[in-house]
């Protein structure tokens, strides 16, 4: 189970996350980030090479040593990038010491996710902004119930993924001001396809 957990794992979800569908996702939310920017389960570097100015300094967060070890050796962009072995849900960080947080499908694996977001709200500076895209619950009732029962299935063998997560609502009680968010289901499995993508600032 150890094996299983600590290096199977972590390559299944890496290949997940490798889908060729979720790229221009993550090229418009890496896109807008600027400044000092932490990102949220870094995993195995996916992002990195999309990092560009006007960001100064990735902080690339990541609980999983064996993702750590994996995105150290990924394509850098040209700019400091300081990898840091913690959880989301205790950032090792001064509060209001970065400019953007960035989080690509992490907040749905993340165990103590209300935890995690009031850590990022509290590391933002006060004009800083939450750079998002995640899946979860979606507005249909049939769709919701197919997520409801398929939930705990897929936390034990996706990572801890949660598939019916309220992205929105979730931020927003954490204290964040939702400035721009688009929704919609993306080709695929209608349960495991409900994008949230956009952006929200400190409330």
């Amino acid at each position: 189970m150890g094996f299983y957990c600590e290096v199977i794992l972590p390559r299944l979800c890496d290949l997940a996350m490798r889908n060729n569908r979720l790229r221009p996702y993550r090229e418009r939310v890496i896109g807008a980030a600027e400044g000092r920017v932490l990102e949220i389960g870094i995993g195995s570097g996916l992002n990195l090479p999309l990092y560009r100015p006007p960001v100064t300094e990735i902080l690339a967060l990541e609980p999983a040593p064996k993702l750590v070890a994996i995105a150290r050796s990924a394509p850098h962009p040209g700019m400091p990038v300081r990898f840091i072995e913690a959880s989301a849900e205790a950032i090792p960080l001064d509060d209001h010491s970065v400019d953007t947080v960035v989080t690509t499908w992490t907040l749905c694996t993340i165990p103590q996710a209300a935890t995690a977001l009031g850590e990022m709200r509290r590391v933002l500076r006060p004009c800083g902004r939450l750079l998002f895209v995640e899946h979860g619950l979606a507005p249909d009732e049939g769709v919701r119930r197919w997520q409801e029962w398929l939930t705990p299935a897929s936390r034990c063998i996706s990572g801890g993924c949660h598939l019916n997560r309220p992205i929105r609502s979730m931020i927003e009680a954490a204290g964040f001001r939702t400035e721009r968010i688009e929704t919609g289901y993306m080709p695929g499995l209608k349960p495991m396809s409900f994008m949230y993508e956009g952006s929200a600032r400190p409330g």
